[in-house]
């Protein structure tokens, strides 16, 4: 039994390893740029990392002192762990399936609409209440204001690969026509067309185009990319824990078997 309970040890600690990953992925979820105003997946990463940290510890003390009622609880509560982080990452991979730019002409970055995102992204910035949130939260970074430093030439500025929140809330749409004085300071053209974006626009630096549907597209297509980096790390990081559960199953069963076995020769002896 005890080289069963050396190879629980093992594989416990590879668990405890594992957890860093998923916690490091909700962090920097949460320092990221659409994620940061968002403020919904990486909670439930970083919990669902540090619990199977917590019980991964568990298993490993269970192994080590031979606590067989330990090594149970660890064994349900791990495959309850590990259903919810594969049911987490399919919830993520189906979200994020829809979302993408739209190419303009003559420009080097897109444009985005709200409404080629999921339904399920589109509800956490359509709501009056929701998105004044996010928008003061945005107009509090430094997403705009760094364009300014950055590029005073229009063609400079029409070349530049913008991120998508930039392209989407720091700039009036292009089909607006608006006349190019600085990435963030725009004159209005005569005719504004049929887009509500276009007379959204306000060179107001606090103000911009964070009421415009193309900046709510431009942070969900920020957030659709950052999400879709997390559950990389996920998918991998739940193949492999998969992989030890089944491992530390076997291992738990084996030491039962011989546990059972040594009982019986001495009984028999």
């Amino acid at each position: 039994m005890a080289a069963s309970n050396n190879v629980i040890v093992c594989i416990n600690l590879v668990a405890v390893i594992l957890s860093i990953p998923i916690i490091g992925a909700g962090i920097w979820l949460a320092n990221g740029q659409a994620d940061t105003c968002v403020q919904f997946l990486q909670w439930p990463v970083i919990i669902l990392g540090v619990l199977i940290l917590v019980v991964a510890l568990a298993g490993c003390i269970g192994a080590f002192f031979r606590i067989t009622w330990l090594l149970v609880v660890y064994l349900v509560v791990m495959l309850v762990l590990v259903i919810l982080l594969v049911c987490l990452v399919g919830f993520v991979y189906m979200v994020t399936l829809r979302g993408h730019g739209n190419i303009e002409a003559d420009r080097a970055y897109l444009q985005y609409h709200m409404n080629d995102f999921s339904g399920f992204l589109r509800r956490r910035v359509r709501s009056s209440f929701k998105w004044d949130r996010i928008r003061s939260c945005i107009s509090q970074t430094n997403v705009c204001a760094e364009l300014s430093q950055s590029y005073r030439m229009a063609e400079d500025f029409f070349n530049a690969h913008l991120t998508p929140m930039q392209s989407g809330c720091c700039r009036p749409p292009t089909q607006c026509g608006y006349t190019f004085v600085n990435p963030t300071y725009w004159i209005r053209a005569f005719n504004l067309g049929a887009d509500m974006d276009c007379l959204q626009w306000s060179n107001d630096q606090t103000q911009l185009c964070y009421n415009c549907d193309s900046c709510k597209g431009g942070l969900l297509a920020n957030l659709r990319k950052e999400w879709k980096r997390a559950n990389v790390v996920l998918i991998i990081t739940v193949i492999v824990l998969i992989v030890v559960y089944l491992v530390g199953c076997c291992a738990f069963r084996n030491a039962k078997t011989e546990d059972l076995f040594r009982k019986y020769k001495q009984g028999y002896t």
